[in-house]
């Protein structure tokens, strides 16, 4: 009975950012009519709320209040402020609020985390099997946003804030968990997982950081700018075709442990790098019609993307640190990927996407897709050639590896 509860509990927390997350650019660009320097800032709330999150997760959620509780009054307030976001028309009124919005929603990832770790007995077995329907209730929104043809209305924004009353009544369900860190010392060096900078003394360490930091300003690219692109070049129900992405995601956490016995760690890493030039490249050469085999190729390549770059950092991260210092060592890598790597590179991204804009004879801004795509792959190219060349990560064993999937 708990475990279900702890999926439903995953199906609404990704529901509710895969709805409004994917297709926001389409939204802003196409009604809002919103610049790419703007769109850009827009899709870096979330990385800067992903600096600001381990203040309050250390301070508030951690130590004075039950995790049911604080999620379900994060997710009830947010779902207000989603709906407020949905109604407002000027940059200068949107941005503030959707930036609150994303300060309320980031903490709750590492919440449902954390609640789901304290009720299980063997998490590394668990786990995966409750955070699967994660990615099902992202699949799930991007499904339901495409089928009804609401990329470029404010409607997924409304549903997002539905999802996410629905998700603060339903916490108040979750079975209950204590707050962990009552009665610890504050500790700001624990807080950002700072911690564990004395891991950076290592070049491989220091250069597999300094990797994952520059390849998250590409990474951007497509996370921010994919479904404007796709709608623009006349691809219909992106948002949908956008979720075989997430099912590949599933398909390659499977065979991660395969790849990292067979080819080991660093091979792993450097496939998953190759695969983000492969998609940009991919993107840049494709259309909306002959060549649409060329885009779904890319979206299908995220699994690889994405597990074997980041879920593999994280067993490398998790393997390399001491015991006493590798919760602090992964808070550092979120920290400098999720928080600081996004940030800058939702901000270059607007700044080339809009480079590459035009006006159309009906004066509508279209965009030199081929162009942007080719500059995420060059960058993409540069970090694999770097790491390819100077990260040596030692043995990680293979056994080891699985079990820390």
């Amino acid at each position: 009975m708990v475990r279900l509860k702890l999926s439903a509990m995953m199906f609404l927390q990704y529901f509710i950012w895969g709805a409004w997350y994917v297709t926001l650019v389409t939204y802003l660009s196409q009604t809002l009519r919103f610049s790419d320097s703007q769109i850009g800032w827009a899709y870096a709330t979330t990385a800067i709320a992903a600096m600001i999150s381990p203040f309050f997760m250390g301070l508030v959620a951690d130590r004075y209040f039950a995790s049911e509780k604080v999620l379900a009054g994060l997710h009830l307030v947010g779902g207000f402020l989603l709906y407020w976001v949905s109604g407002l028309d000027y940059f200068s009124h949107l941005f503030p609020v959707l930036l609150i919005y994303t300060l309320f929603y980031m903490p709750t990832l590492a919440l449902t985390n954390s609640l789901s770790f304290h009720h299980m007995e063997s998490p590394e077995r668990e786990f995966p099997r409750v955070r699967v329907l994660g990615t099902i209730g992202w699949i799930a929104a991007g499904l339901l946003v495409g089928r009804l043809h609401l990329e470029a209305t404010a409607v997924p924004l409304q549903i997002a804030a539905g999802a996410s009353v629905l998700m603060g009544l339903y916490c108040l369900l979750l079975p209950h968990t204590p707050p962990r860190g009552g009665g610890q010392p504050f500790s700001l060096r624990g807080l950002l997982g700072l911690d564990a900078l004395s891991l950076m003394r290592e070049r491989s360490f220091a250069i597999f950081v300094a990797g994952s930091f520059l390849l998250c300003i590409p990474l951007q690219f497509y996370y921010t700018f994919t479904n404007l692109f796709l709608n623009e070049i006349g691809v219909s129900q992106a948002a949908s075709k956008m979720t075989l992405g997430q099912g590949s995601e599933i398909l390659f956490m499977l065979a991660m442990p395969f790849f990292l016995t067979r080819v080991g760690l660093k091979g792993t890493l450097l496939i998953g790098m190759a695969a983000w030039v492969a998609r940009y490249l991919l993107f840049s050469w494709g259309d909306g019609s002959e060549h649409l085999w060329m885009l779904l190729g890319g979206i299908l390549l995220h699994g690889i993307c994405y597990d074997f770059f980041f879920v593999a950092g994280q067993v490398y991260v998790d393997r390399k640190a001491p015991i006493r210092v590798r919760a602090a060592a992964q808070g550092f890598i979120a920290l400098v990927t999720l928080g600081l790597g996004m940030f800058v590179g939702a901000r270059v991204s607007g700044l080339v996407v809009q480079h590459y804009s035009y006006l159309d004879g009906a004066g509508a801004v279209q965009h030199h897709w081929g162009e942007v795509w080719l500059v995420p792959a060059v960058a993409a190219a540069v970090v694999l050639v770097l790491f390819a060349f100077f990260f040596r990560p030692g043995r990680v064993e293979a056994n080891e590896a699985s079990g820390s999937g």
